[in-house]
């Protein structure tokens, strides 16, 4: 193992590689819980119910054919994307379904645009040979090069945004209004109550830096609303099945397994011009927020500095480049297996605090996720208003990339700003890139810096122009 992972080079050993990975896989294991409550809303479940309906008809992630699946689809993504981190790059990072990205994919793709999950599958998967090519070929870094730095952020921010709405609103906190469009739901309702009991305890271990917060406050509302409706009849809609197992053998992968429809997103019903908006915005996304992870987490450690000098714009190290080409093989897995995308997680930084430096780190957290695999009954108690917290959260965590930008300077404040707002306003993480890529456009052509704007953003913008004008 020092000489396939370069422990001696990397100043860490084999014990410092284990902690760290185990400290990763505590600190993103949520999205095992989270991931198949949020697919099943894009009708990744039995008769096209909700999550919450699956569990008030009895049916939980260990018995649902297709939640189950997508439970084992999230976990086997997780598994193989981070062991070609590992094996193929030697760099600490962890891979799962993106929290955006399956937002996204549920309340866009298939929410707005109208497409099935299946559709939207094939567009993650296209999208994932798309950066397999643009990373070989070095056009990833060129793209992330063209999009201005205050955009990068916006988009980040922007998507933290969107992900505590849909907390806010799974939590009965945020509710809708026919007058003022939303307002302030019921906090004496059952379902609220334990969703903010479930927010007070993340936040409070959040704020002790107790490693695992965010999984820890999943299972401590789990175990306090099934004890209320079990013990108090409170109505929660948890299904609490009369015998109930810890572990069990992993539920069958073939209900979404290799179940992408390539027809149906190419279809002129569903137009053409929508699925290659929906794919470049996949990509996009995806683009962002792995190059942020790993430029965000390698400063601080040197892990990807040539001789000890941080790369240039634009110019990065071999080792860079690995870990993109595993982060994108992962996403078009993913796809095959059945889940959204699959990115790099920045929750990966937990490890590295704690000494990981070397794909060993991530060999670890790998197994600690095919551990997971025997828990399915756990996942499938799990109610909504405990994901909720968690979704709030990260919203939290995201939203921190603002402070990046210049809202001092109109013309960067403006596009950034309507790339933030429209996300959550418009419910759609493509609006409000789409909005932040035009206004930057015409901002700089109106202040006559028209050469400091990059020819691909101006094929974007036309792109997005012509998606609005013919709403495709």
């Amino acid at each position: 193992m020092n000489d396939f992972f370069k422990l001696k080079e990397n100043n860490t050993n084999i014990k410092t590689e284990i902690i760290a990975g185990i400290t990763t896989f505590i600190t993103m294991a949520y999205i095992i819980f989270v991931n198949p409550s949020l697919l099943g809303q894009a009708g990744m479940n039995v008769k096209g119910l909700m999550f919450g309906d699956v569990a008030k008809a009895g049916i939980t992630v260990a018995n649902d054919p297709i939640l189950g699946a997508v439970f084992v689809a999230t976990v086997l993504s997780a598994i193989i994307g981070t062991l070609i981190m590992g094996l193929v790059a030697n760099v600490p990072f962890a891979q799962a379904a993106g929290m955006g990205m399956n937002a996204f994919f549920t309340f866009y793709v298939v929410g707005t645009a109208g497409y099935s999950w299946r559709a939207a599958l094939a567009a993650v998967f296209i999208c994932g040979l798309i950066n397999i090519f643009i990373t070989v070929t070095k056009i990833r870094i060129a793209i992330v090069d063209a999009i201005p730095e205050s955009l990068k952020n916006a988009i980040g921010g922007g998507i933290g945004l969107f992900i505590a709405l849909i907390g806010f609103k799974e939590a009965g906190i945020v509710v809708a209004d026919s007058a003022t469009l939303v307002k302030f739901g019921d906090v004496r309702n059952p379902g609220t109550l334990l969703a903010l009991f479930g927010l007070v305890v993340t936040v409070a271990l959040m704020v002790k830096n107790v490693k695992g917060s965010i999984l820890i406050g999943i299972i401590a509302t789990t175990v306090v609303g099934v004890i209320a409706q079990a013990g108090f009849g409170a109505k929660l809609g948890i299904f609490i099945p009369e015998s109930f197992k810890v572990f069990s053998m992993p539920p069958s992968l073939s209900p979404t397994f290799l179940k992408l429809d390539f027809s149906e997103l190419f279809s002129a019903k569903t137009g053409f011009l929508t699925a290659v908006t929906i794919i470049v915005s996949f990509s996009l996304v995806d683009t962002f927020d792995t190059i942020g992870t790993f430029i965000g987490t390698g400063a601080k450690t040197g892990m990807f500095d040539e001789k000890n000098d941080v790369p240039k714009r634009g110019m990065f190290p071999r080792k860079i480049d690995k870990a993109l080409f595993a982060d994108a093989t992962a996403t078009s897995i993913g796809a095959l297996l059945g889940t959204s995308n699959v990115t790099t997680y920045v929750e990966s930084a937990a490890g590295i605090s704690e000494g990981g430096r070397t794909g060993l780190t991530s060999v670890v957290t790998a197994v600690c996720f095919f551990l997971s695999l025997f828990i399915a009954p756990i996942v499938g108690i799990v109610p909504a208003q405990a994901t909720a917290p968690a979704l709030i959260i990260v919203g939290v965590l995201m939203i921190s990339s603002i402070m990046r930008i210049d809202f001092e300077n109109f013309e960067e404040a403006l596009p950034a700003f309507l790339t933030l707002v429209m996300m959550p306003f418009t419910y759609s993480i493509a609006n409000g890139i789409a909005a932040g890529f035009i206004f930057y456009t015409i901002v700089k052509l109106v202040k006559g810096k028209a050469k400091d704007v990059h020819p691909i953003m101006y094929i974007f913008a036309v792109l997005f122009i012509f998606k609005f004008i013919f709403n495709v």
